[in-house]
């Protein structure tokens, strides 16, 4: 599964974040390989989706989080996804009234170059051979799977040195979500692109990464190479049922 790491991209320590007055994230530190996955584990309302805002700038937060060396913390939005931060939300986040094509146009919207562009969308078809076929379909009309495989397209069409998913599987077909995982796994290898992923389906989260974090109420309680979490077998009873 692991191929040759050449360093860590994404570094977090200390990571804190709050909700109003509410502390959500309790001083986090974890890591993401350059070209590596790593995933995030746990019960819902245990912190993880908090952990990819907090990342993105979307809510208060402290502590540090650097991107090949370069702070993020306290940045805006923008500026993170200038850096090369691409975020798929949870519910897909297409827009819904424009098509296949728009959408991925829109995804390349920081840049300029037409040329590179119009062969980034044919690569993302490439990946995603559903959507070549509806490239032309108003986005509100694909099923959950289509539109969620159109939501990485997007996140692709900015070229990014991270990408963060939030739950990609959540509310899909089994069938479906194995399909998304094998090209995440062709993303990894081909494009040599690092990822983040929050995912309820831990068996498959454990399968395409390199490590797993576990968290509780904000809380880092294990870490390590994602072989060995998915063999401890508290893990096992709690997440992957077996």
């Amino acid at each position: 599964m692991t191929g040759p790491m050449t360093g860590t991209l994404l570094e977090v320590s200390g990571l804190e974040a709050w909700y109003g007055r509410i502390q959500a994230l309790f001083g986090l530190d974890f890591t993401v390989a350059d070209g590596g996955v790593t995933t995030l584990l746990g019960a819902n309302g245990a912190g993880k989706t908090t952990t990819l805002r907090a990342l993105c700038g979307m809510i208060r937060s402290a502590g540090t989080a650097r991107l090949g060396g370069t702070d993020l913390t306290g940045r805006a939005t923008e500026d993170i996804v200038r850096l090369g931060v691409a975020h798929v939300p949870q519910g897909r986040g297409t827009f819904t009234a424009m098509t296949v094509e728009e959408n991925l146009q829109l995804g390349a919207m920081t840049r300029r170059d037409m040329r590179a562009i119009a062969e980034d969308i044919e690569r993302a078809y490439a990946y995603f051979p559903r959507l070549a076929e509806r490239r032309r379909q108003q986005a509100g009309t694909l099923s959950g799977g289509e539109q969620q495989m159109l939501a990485i397209s997007r996140a692709m069409m900015l070229k990014p040195r991270l990408m963060l998913l939030d739950e990609p599987s959540f509310g899909l077909a089994p069938l479906i979500v194995e399909e998304l995982f094998s090209i995440l796994s062709r993303l990894k290898a081909e494009e040599n692109l690092s990822m983040l992923i929050v995912e309820q389906n831990a068996a498959l989260a454990l399968e395409i990464a390199d490590e797993a974090y576990l968290i509780e109420t904000g809380r880092m309680v294990m870490s390590g190479p994602a072989r060995d979490i998915g063999q401890d077998e508290n893990v096992r009873r709690a997440y992957l049922g077996y």
